[in-house]
């Protein structure tokens, strides 16, 4: 007997496949026929969608998403509280378990009225990024308000649910709500979230013990207590000398070094992501180095790169390089394995590290056979160290020219986080208090977000290294922030606030679609947002599980759609897009389990909700 047998007969053994006596049109798709006129739900696309339901669930845990799980029928309560405590979401004093039917678009404001249900209660201010429903006939008004708030649902559907509700289910599993389904497929999703927990937990095991460090009334500070980091805006920088040969004099003391250690895992891309066109066909890599060719042209500097690459990308980085050999940057390349320690450092970090280097890690690469003195005998003074794939990145001489003017021996560029504006000129802020930029989820605990580019004196640089025996340095990465402990060494320690628009890291092919669309232009090296967009925020794009490979994303669209009115975008299910496509607005497509969706060429979608080539 195979396993598919085997599910299926369980399956069968919930009266999963028994439906109502009435079968209605839309769904008739997921009937297989009647008997005893009740409507027969095919157990084949049950498991289908059950699958997919699961998978779309596994993907949003993977980025720390937040799910609501609603129940209003007293004989899954059992179900739901073994559920809810298992996955981390149940908490006896506040019981996150959501009883409700909606609320959701309510003003975040308390409200008092009246209500039988004794367990009523307000869950989270934070709207969820996901919904779960069993009891999907009494709850057509929080499937109503998640499709206004542009959130998905995941629920159970019988065979004579409205067609207007059921087209505001992202992913509806056809079944008989009998207790025994009920227990089967919160079992499933269960064991799904635990899955994906287990899997983060071991690739970030100290996440929660770093969250738990924080210090209480004083006691227990570490070094991210003790360092005050003063931020400037980037508006009240001087600007540069008006004489060429000043600005060239300034370049001539900077040298760029770009960690090429990030790979595209996440993506399913073979190689360094600093290798994937991003925009008018070009890689991140191109974007440094035309930046690089263009202020050694205009000002006539020399201005060298650095690159350091991980030894499973360095073949495949060399290659990407070949095209610039008659370049008139001056390009060197590192290799972890040609130094013994830094060899062995690599191997205390997981090959999906965003940042698997800190401060002291630059200092023991620029000690490698003797960069960092024969940098400092050419006259650099200043190191640029790139560190992650922040494709909006600017080699700015005014940064460059207001270090040297204040004599800053450690500068981070830094942005504000979405609940912080920075106001002032000039502010303190603690180290702690700026958040590294892999840390999505924890995003709204910091003020700043470290864009993880900083300028470094390499003579401070040089006083650190003869004072301090970094060689016996152990790993000590914090995902808190991207600098590490080094910091509290220098005697300055600056930020500068660049605007939004130079931070937009390569996390996601959500992230490609937004810099390969006409959202974004490319000239000398810097990217450049459209002005005919007028919203200054860009919008927002979550694609499904389908897209999140990197091949799965270049062939299911034909050209990347024009987006310069959109708002916002959510695609599910097995969605393939043409030629010459615009979308405006809010837009949403999700296609059902088992229905292939083609956009076709040139069309316009505005503010409409896509199920079917009828929806078009």
């Amino acid at each position: 007997m195979t396993i598919h047998s085997v599910v299926i007969q369980k399956l069968l053994s919930t009266n999963a496949q028994v439906g109502r006596r009435v079968a209605a049109h839309h769904l008739k798709e997921f009937t297989y026929g009647f008997r005893n006129k009740m409507a027969i739900i095919d157990s084949d696309k049950t498991l289908i969608c059950m699958r997919s339901a699961c998978n779309f669930m596994a993907s949003l845990a993977r980025h720390n998403g937040r799910f609501m799980f609603i129940n209003t029928n007293p004989l899954f309560d059992e179900i739901f509280d073994l559920m809810t405590k298992k996955v981390g979401s149940y908490s006896p004093s506040t019981n996150s378990l959501w009883r409700t039917g909606g609320f959701l678009t309510n003003s975040l404001s308390p409200k008092k009225f009246r209500s039988r249900n004794k367990k009523l209660v307000f869950g989270p201010t934070q709207p969820p990024d996901c919904i779960f429903i069993v009891d999907t006939e009494r709850k057509s008004s929080v499937i109503n308000e998640a499709f206004k708030l542009q959130i998905p649902v995941v629920a159970l559907v019988d065979s004579a649910m409205p067609l207007d509700v059921y087209k505001r289910i992202a992913y509806p599993v056809p079944a008989n709500h009998s207790v025994q389904f009920v227990y089967l497929f919160c079992n499933l999703i269960t064991k799904t979230l635990l899955h994906e927990k287990a899997k983060s937990d071991a690739a970030n095991p100290d996440i929660d013990a770093q969250m738990e460090e924080a210090p209480r009334k004083g006691k227990g500070k570490t070094y991210l207590d003790k360092v005050d980091v003063t931020v400037v805006l980037y508006d009240n920088l001087a600007p540069l000398p008006q004489d060429i040969e000043e600005t060239k004099k300034l370049l001539d003391k900077l040298v760029v070094l770009k960690f090429n250690g990030s790979q595209g895992r996440n993506m399913c891309f073979d190689g360094p992501k600093s290798a994937i066109d991003i925009c008018d066909g070009l890689t991140y890599l191109d974007l440094i180095i035309n930046q690089i060719e263009t202020l050694n042209s205009k000002y006539g500097s020399r201005v060298p790169l650095l690159l350091f690459n991980k030894d499973d990308i360095h073949d495949s980085s060399l290659k990407v390089l070949e095209k610039y050999s008659k370049s008139s940057v001056e390009v060197h390349t590192f290799k972890q394995g040609e130094d013994r320690e830094l060899k062995s450092l690599g191997e205390y970090y997981s090959k999906e590290e965003v940042h698997p280097f800190d401060d002291v890690d630059v200092f023991r690469l620029l000690m490698t056979g003797g960069t960092l003195d024969s940098l400092l005998s050419q006259g650099k003074e200043y190191i640029l160290v790139l560190k992650s794939d922040n494709v909006a990145t600017v080699l700015d001489p005014n940064i460059l020219n207001h270090l040297m003017i204040n004599d800053i021996e450690y500068c981070m560029e830094v942005t504000p986080s979405n609940s912080f504006n920075l106001m002032l000129p000039t502010t303190k802020f603690k180290l702690r208090e700026i958040g590294g930029d892999q840390d999505k989820h924890l995003k709204d605990n910091f003020k700043l977000i470290d864009t993880t580019n900083m300028w470094v004196s390499l003579r401070a640089i040089k006083r650190f290294v003869d004072t301090v025996e970094v060689r016996q340095k152990k790993p000590s990465f914090s995902k808190d922030t991207a600098a590490g402990p080094a910091i509290k060494f220098f005697d300055n320690v600056f930020g500068v606030s660049v605007p939004e628009s130079r931070f937009l890291p390569l996390d996601a092919t959500s992230d490609l679609l937004l810099l390969q669309s006409d959202l974004y232009t490319c000239r000398e090296g810097v990217l450049t947002r459209n002005p005919a967009r007028t919203n200054p925020l860009n919008p927002v794009i979550d694609l499904g599980p389908e897209f999140e490979k990197f091949g799965d994303f270049q062939s299911r669209f034909r050209s990347i759609p024009s987006i310069i009115e959109l708002d916002s975008l959510m695609v599910r299910g097995d969605v393939w897009f043409g030629a010459n496509i615009t979308l405006k607005g809010q837009v949403t497509i999700a296609a059902k389990p088992g229905l292939k969706l083609e956009i076709p060429d040139g069309v316009t979608i505005e503010n409409k909700e896509i199920n079917d080539p009828a929806d078009i």
